[in-house]
């Protein structure tokens, strides 16, 4: 089991990685939750896919992506969207609520939005944990190499089992809200302590 941050700078180091991330997004989002998202020759992929983002992956030696997420700086600007989070308060996204955060969102250095995590359905239960380990520690580790100190998250509710488990700091950021008939909430995470 590897684990990598990618970039539009080392994607070509990296083969199929982040098209084989992009096609087992579809899977996770738009067969098995059946969002209505972009999709193209069997990969998903949104507008917040630009070289300001990072995506990280746990995969197999064979490139087989096993979890993943989405990191986007709230700095980010393309065209009128930023990032998804905002986009959603501000009112451009009808499919998430604008009212999913407790304050403005921020536009700042340092604090990033994570999106599109998944864990393969196809991941064996038995190294389920195991693998949000090491998608998180790649998280710690992509945090210190961007200077990322905290990140704003839109989870599923039952997170706070999940950063338990993970040894995360987290704190709610908004409310609870049913999303496609499951209940999400947006979460900061603090990697503040873990940035030396």
């Amino acid at each position: 089991m590897q684990s990598t941050t990618l970039s539009f700078a080392n994607m070509h180091n990296h083969g199929e990685l982040l098209a084989n991330i992009l096609r087992a997004r579809r899977e996770s989002f738009i067969l098995r939750n059946r969002w209505d998202l972009p999709e193209t020759m069997g990969m998903e992929f949104d507008q917040y896919d630009t070289p300001q983002s990072r995506w990280l992956a746990v995969h197999d030696g064979a490139g087989s992506v096993l979890a993943g997420v989405r990191l986007t700086p709230t700095t980010a600007r393309c065209g009128i969207y930023s990032y998804m989070i905002r986009d959603a308060q501000r009112g451009l996204l009808a499919s998430i609520p604008a009212d999913l955060l407790f304050e403005e969102a921020p536009v700042a250095e340092g604090v990033w939005e994570v999106t599109r995590g998944f864990v393969s359905a196809h991941v064996p239960a038995a190294i389920r944990h195991k693998v949000r380990l090491r998608l998180v520690l790649q998280m710690q580790r992509t945090a210190r190499e961007e200077g990322i100190r905290r990140m704003l998250a839109l989870l599923p509710v039952g997170w706070h089992r999940w950063a338990r488990r993970c040894a995360l700091e987290m704190t709610a950021a908004g409310r609870e809200m049913d999303m496609g008939g499951i209940l999400y909430q947006a979460v900061w995470i603090d990697f503040s302590s873990q940035m030396h």
